[in-house]
């Protein structure tokens, strides 16, 4: 079979230019969230039906979504990866098996056939964008940043694709809370590319978890042409603009935000922002109306694909929780202690946070806060294991000292509050939290102290 040079020098089994010139293209979507890939790549296939990489490609942006309702979708992309496999090179074939692995469920299998490929070839940024959302999805925070710094010496600012890599690394940077350098490394990415959706976003993690509110504000809504317009990442990036607003209790800018932005979302990682959002405005007792029922009902459409990726189901019964549905909520939790019996990488997920977690919500749901404030408590420390940021898995903890609180255990809500405040004193709910607890213990000058920490960071 023919073989041509990508943009990056990388051989690839390609029978004419226009085909490969539509994956260069594709590739670019996919990196800036921009645009239709999969739409670009069909027209690659079209060109050259035997095309490996771009077949890998179309079956990649299924991986990428994590999300069983795209199984099909990666089933039929694998499919056609795999008729025309043999035609490969090597590192094209373990293109073809990280994605087997992947809908196997087994994915650190797929990981660790993606570093491989990475070894040998650094400049595949394919691989590296598959592997790095794939870390995120597992909660590897030292891969996220480490599996970028390996191949970034093979990269210079006139390599194609050199900015994404830098906002790739920015996050990881952070994640691993070396926040200085995460911010740094992220604005040097959007010097490179203002519209690098990614990069805004490792930036808006760094002030996200150093408390910079107002600054958080600030680069979101003064750069909303580069992120928001036609944007698959969009929903994402309005859902950190709300947690600012949530931090300084904005609850009307809150609503307006995922009344216009989130509430419409469709897939799982759009929907789960959704429930994150409302669940943290429900541990303040913020009424959201009908919200949660909307929500649920788009989240009950999708039961029947669940088990694929756990971070996405115990976001589906906080909906179903939030909705008063019952019965969706037990059957969710069905299915949970079902997938929790498979011996992939999945299975094991749910079995280590999934059913844990969605244990703990449930009896949260049904006011049996001692029970959620145990379990919680368990996982604290583990939850990365079923993948999300730290601002995302922030929901635990925000749900367990709520817990700690409401059954009681106030000297251990007060331990928890006098921890969060040391990593995050900006915000006023940790202080009127401390406030309630201090009071429950009738420390009542102390109590006045934190409330007026409180009223000072809100005028």
């Amino acid at each position: 079979m023919t073989q041509l040079n990508d943009i990056r020098g990388i051989p690839t089994t390609v029978s004419n230019q226009k085909a490969l010139d539509l994956y260069e293209k594709a590739l670019v979507q996919l990196h800036s969230y921009k645009g239709d890939p999969v739409e670009t790549v069909d027209e690659a296939i079209a060109e050259d039906p035997g095309f490996v990489m771009a077949h890998c490609l179309r079956a990649h942006c299924g991986s990428a979504m994590a999300d069983g309702e795209f199984s099909e979708h990666l089933r039929e992309s694998l499919a056609g990866a795999e008729a025309v496999a043999d035609h490969g090179n090597d590192r094209e074939k373990k293109h073809v098996a990280a994605i087997r692995a992947w809908l196997d469920g087994n994915f650190k299998e797929s990981v660790d056939i993606l570093e491989s490929i990475l070894i040998g070839c650094p400049l595949d940024i394919l691989a590296l964008q598959i592997a790095h959302l794939s870390d995120f999805y597992l909660g590897d925070a030292n891969n996220l940043r480490d599996r970028v710094a390996r191949v970034l010496t093979a990269y210079d600012e006139a390599t194609p694709g050199y900015g994404y890599l830098l906002g790739m690394y920015a996050f990881g940077l952070e994640e691993c809370n070396e926040y200085s350098r995460a911010e740094e490394v992220g604005h040097q990415a959007l010097e490179i590319s203002a519209g690098d959706v990614w990069a805004i976003h490792a930036v808006a993690h760094v002030l996200e978890m150093q408390g910079r509110q107002q600054e958080g504000i600030h680069l979101y809504e003064s750069r909303e042409t580069d992120w928001a317009p036609d944007n698959g990442f969009a929903v994402h990036n309005w859902w950190h603009l709300a947690l600012f607003y949530l931090d300084l209790q904005n609850y009307d800018r809150v609503l307006e935000i995922y009344d216009a932005s989130i509430a419409d979302g469709t897939v799982a990682l759009e929907m789960l922002d959704a429930s994150a959002l409302l669940w943290r405005l429900k541990l303040m007792e913020v009424d959201v109306g009908d919200r949660w029922v909307n929500l649920a009902d788009k989240w009950e459409e999708t039961i029947p694909n669940t088990g694929f990726y756990p971070f996405n189901d115990c976001h589906a019964i906080m909906s179903f929780i939030g909705a008063g549905r019952d019965a969706a909520a037990k059957e969710m939790m069905d299915r949970l202690n079902r997938y929790a019996e498979g011996d992939n990488m999945s299975a094991w997920m749910v079995r280590e946070v999934g059913l844990p977690l969605a244990n703990a919500l449930t009896a949260y749901g049904r006011g049996d806060y001692a029970e959620t404030a145990g379990l919680l408590a368990d996982i604290r420390y583990t939850a990365n294991r079923f993948g999300g940021s730290h601002a995302q898995r922030d929901l635990i903890s925000q749900t367990l000292i709520e817990a700690a609180i409401r059954a009681n255990q106030l000297n251990f809500a007060r331990a928890l509050l006098s921890e969060r405040a040391r990593r995050k004193d900006t915000a006023a709910l940790t202080w009127q939290n401390t406030a309630r607890v201090l009071e429950g213990l009738r420390l009542q000058e102390e109590a006045d102290n934190a409330h007026r920490r409180a009223s000072a960071l809100l005028n």
